[in-house]
């Protein structure tokens, strides 16, 4: 089944990719988030035969459109509107250079997003009341909870097969996930003046020498291929100590930590326990185990098809909102198409990937549900 020619596809993608871009949805911005949102919804009237759920949790919005009189679509799309954040919503607009889409949330994920509206819309045009379901979430970027996860924990929301464009590329379907973890270390100690400092207790330095003790142990770890191994970054140092000559009494930091199986949350908490002083305090902001996605293999079939190239199994060393479907016991297929430069000004996306992508989707529901 071919929808419309490849100079039309091309087009609408295109369009709805940047009017998408130029809102800029990001968790700062709730007001930003419900107009694209509003967006979304514009976009997907006049279907017949579908319901379209609003919900929210500790703030977060989040949409699921069905087949009515459909509780569980043998597929679900599921796609982010949330972006990374940039202090200035002028930096949310696009541009168009050597066949790429350019602005923040052009690969991650306004193009995937626009793709499966356009191909919900397709299905559901052509064949109303299709077992085909979406479902838009707004905290992908800060961990999905409120999310993806509200709607499969909370709300049971379910299905078949999950369709996630959030990591991957056209020729490599993402088979695993590494782990998460998010965790705050904290520090305290006893202000004093800098020039004397034996009459206090530094909380940074302190904070410091048991981050380096994590870090040498996350270094030992190394093994495999392809950095298939457990890795820690920290990302964030604070104190709220404002004097430069004054030895703070506070300090805190938090570590990315990605980790495969067979370690777990569990046995990398245990270890940065054993690591740190006994009374750093520890704080776990977000956490999920490894993910085991099961991808279709008739998907392979049909990318390879479109695509004229094998189609490899990869693994991710990010997490996606894919962990939440996963943990259900759900299949999950996680590709998308060309993009570079994420989380950037300069993100992009290749127009003509997107096309293809979208042609692989097609194809696949078809074969699928029709």
């Amino acid at each position: 089944m071919i929808s419309h020619d490849h100079d039309s596809v091309k087009e609408r993608l295109v369009a709805l990719t940047r009017d998408l871009m130029l809102v800029p949805t990001t968790v700062s911005r709730p007001e930003e988030m419900l107009r694209g949102f509003q967006l979304i919804k514009n976009h997907l009237e006049g279907l017949e035969k579908i319901k379209i759920q609003d919900f929210e949790d500790k703030g977060v919005p989040s949409l699921v459109a069905f087949p009515a009189g459909k509780s569980k679509p043998e597929i679900l799309i599921c796609a982010h509107l949330d972006v990374v954040d940039f202090p200035s919503a002028s930096a949310f607009s696009s541009k168009i250079e050597n066949g790429r889409i350019i602005g923040p949330g052009a690969g991650d994920m306004k193009g995937c997003l626009a793709i499966g509206l356009e191909i919900f819309r397709l299905f559901h045009h052509l064949h109303p009341g299709i077992p085909l379901g979406l479902a838009i979430t707004s905290d992908e970027e800060v961990g999905g909870a409120s999310g993806i996860g509200f709607l499969f924990d909370k709300k049971n929301l379910r299905c078949s097969l999950a369709l996630v464009p959030d990591g991957g590329s056209l020729d490599g379907v993402t088979t695993h996930e590494k782990g998460i973890l998010h965790l705050k270390l904290t520090c305290r100690g006893e202000f004093s003046h800098a020039s004397r400092p034996w009459e206090g207790s530094n909380a940074l330095s302190r904070l410091m020498d048991n981050v380096s003790r994590v870090e040498r142990m996350f270094a030992q770890m190394l093994e495999g291929v392809e950095h298939w191994h457990p890795t820690c970054s920290p990302t964030l140092l604070h104190t709220s100590n404002e004097v430069f000559n004054r030895i703070p009494d506070h300090a805190e930091a938090v570590l990315d930590i990605r980790f495969p199986t067979p370690h777990s949350v569990e046995s990398v908490l245990e270890k940065i326990r054993g690591c740190v002083d006994p009374d750093v305090e520890l704080e776990t902001l977000i956490h999920a185990q490894p993910t085991d996605l099961r991808p279709d293999p008739l998907y392979f079939s049909i990318a390879e098809q479109v695509t004229g190239a094998p189609i490899r199994e990869v693994r991710d060393h990010g997490g996606s909102d894919a962990r939440f479907i996963a943990a259900k016991g759900i299949p999950v297929i996680i590709s998308r198409p060309t993009v570079g430069h994420l989380h950037s000004v300069e993100e992009w996306i290749d127009i003509e990937s997107m096309v293809t992508f979208y042609r692989i989707y097609e194809r696949y529901i078809a074969a699928k549900l029709l």
